[in-house]
């Protein structure tokens, strides 16, 4: 296409169109947790999805904050290749016990640092706890830290009544135990939903990409209604 007025503008057109499905779509990308429910006194697995929002940078590092004022008394991490995983305890500002046994320090982090390269833009990465006994509580909220390789560093900390006030902050992952999760809340799966691998994409996502689609739909008519005009003017100017 030669570079003339129209082809300047319809190549507009067709970047607006896919900053159209993509401005929402990262937008949307939250670090959830799955399952987000767990019953009192069980163990469960965790996996924690970290989407890449970044469009230059790469993800090299996520540190997950555990409770200490009702910790999980064993905690273990599953290896993740490309990434070396560490348990950090600390002592607990209250014993607890837990089958008889007083427990008075716990893991209250788990860091994951790339060995090399990272989460690419345009990538995710699961990681995958342990965690028990589930404490006998409403919900256990899980902070976590992402730091990317150009310095930026995202906390994924608001409480889930934080982000009801304010739906513009970075939600923490939530394990809801004798609390319902709100219909809204897209902390990931139900316990007796899918593996996380399976699991559908949180409605958030669904959301953000029909918004997309529908902008993107506007803009290419836009660009079609455009193109005709002109053909239809070029034809006249023929006759």
């Amino acid at each position: 296409m030669r570079n003339t007025p129209l082809s300047r503008v319809l190549t507009g057109l067709a970047a607006g169109a896919v900053l159209a499905v993509a401005v929402p779509l990262a937008a949307s990308a939250h670090v959830t947790a799955t399952p987000n429910q767990a019953e009192a006194g069980s163990w469960t697995y965790v996996t924690f999805r970290v989407p890449n929002e970044s469009a230059t940078a790469s993800t090299v590092k996520l540190d997950i904050h555990l409770p200490s004022d009702t910790p999980f008394t064993s905690v273990s991490y599953q290896p993740t290749a490309g990434w070396t995983g560490a348990a950090t305890k600390t002592t607990l500002p209250k014993p607890v016990k837990v089958e008889g046994n007083t427990i008075s320090e716990a893991t209250t982090e788990v860091t994951f640092t790339a060995d090399a390269g990272g989460i690419a833009p345009g990538q995710f990465q699961t990681f995958t706890l342990s965690l028990g006994p589930v404490p006998d509580t409403g919900h256990i909220v899980i902070p976590a830290t992402q730091t990317y390789s150009d310095g930026k560093v995202v906390e994924w900390s608001a409480t889930p009544e934080q982000v009801k006030k304010d739906d513009t902050l970075e939600p923490a992952p939530v394990l809801w135990v004798n609390d319902a999760p709100p219909a809204d809340h897209h902390g990931g799966a139900s316990a007796t939903a899918a593996p996380a691998a399976e699991a559908e994409e949180p409605a958030g996502s669904q959301g953000g990409l029909a918004l997309g689609l529908s902008i993107a739909a506007l803009v290419v008519a836009a660009g079609g209604a455009l193109l005709g005009g002109f053909a239809l003017g070029r034809r006249k100017a023929g006759a």
